[in-house]
């Protein structure tokens, strides 16, 4: 069994995976802790382990891991990996858009996909049918979104998310909170579906897979593309530990 750590901006999910690669969520906390990893040893043992932090220097929880005889491969901007990487400043690259890629490249090879990572940040990102990330953009959440309208105005309210339905939101609200609701619920699907029309003209057959926390929101809204990959960041986790150790037994060989 292998354990797979994302911590991401505001909380630390930890997975399993078996050896047919079949992932199982175990929890998720503020910051990873001991009795969130005992819990996984109490499963089975655990042959290695991958940790991946958007958060900068995750050297405590590294040592946590290695303290509790876990072999860990923290995830940088030097780690090999089973895609090609086409970006001017690998250092800055985000370690879940990197995972998120490459899990799109397992679950759906040969194929050009967009990788829609909606949570405290929007991100777009293109992965190619020949395995290589080409980049992507980054905006806002749909929740900050919200944050900011009230946080950055003298009056306008902070409102909820909205859980869309089978139905389209009317474009136009009628009190300053349906406008807000309906304004900003629009601009991500706007910025979306947007997206996606320039890169098909240039990319065939393009995939387009939503994935994080805030995707639950847009499901019915979106049209075209697939949901159905809440664990794909822990699938490209899987894949970047199965491929650092298949490397590290050849070297050793």
């Amino acid at each position: 069994m292998k354990l797979l750590v994302d911590i991401g901006n505001t909380r630390a999910k930890v997975a399993v995976a078996d050896a047919a690669g079949v992932i199982t969520e175990v929890g998720v906390a503020e910051k990873l802790h001991r009795a969130l990893v005992e819990e996984v040893l109490r499963m089975a043992p655990v042959e290695a382990a991958i940790l991946s932090s958007t958060r900068g220097d995750c050297s405590e929880e590294v040592a946590l891991l290695r303290e509790m005889g876990i072999e860990t491969l923290r995830l940088d901007h030097t780690t090999p990996l089973p895609i090609g990487i086409d970006y001017r400043t690998p250092e800055t690259l985000g370690r879940d858009r990197v995972a998120a890629a490459v899990g799109a490249a397992v679950r759906y090879p040969g194929r050009n996909c967009l990788v829609v990572d909606l949570g405290t940040a929007l991100t777009l990102d293109l992965v190619t049918s020949d395995g290589v990330f080409r980049g992507g953009a980054i905006s806002l959440g749909y929740s900050n979104r919200l944050r900011a309208l009230n946080e950055y105005t003298a009056t306008l309210p902070l409102c909820e998310p909205l859980t869309a339905g089978e139905e389209p939101f009317p474009l136009q609200g009628h009190t300053t909170c349906e406008a807000i609701e309906r304004g900003v619920f629009h601009s991500v699907c706007f910025e979306i579906e947007g997206y996606r029309c320039r890169l098909e003209a240039d990319f065939a057959d393009l995939c387009v897979i939503v994935t994080g926390g805030e995707a639950k929101y847009f499901e019915k809204q979106i049209k075209n593309a697939i949901f159905a990959e809440p664990n794909l960041v822990f699938c490209g986790l899987n894949r970047i530990l199965e491929y650092n150790l298949a490397q590290h037994a050849t070297t050793k060989k």
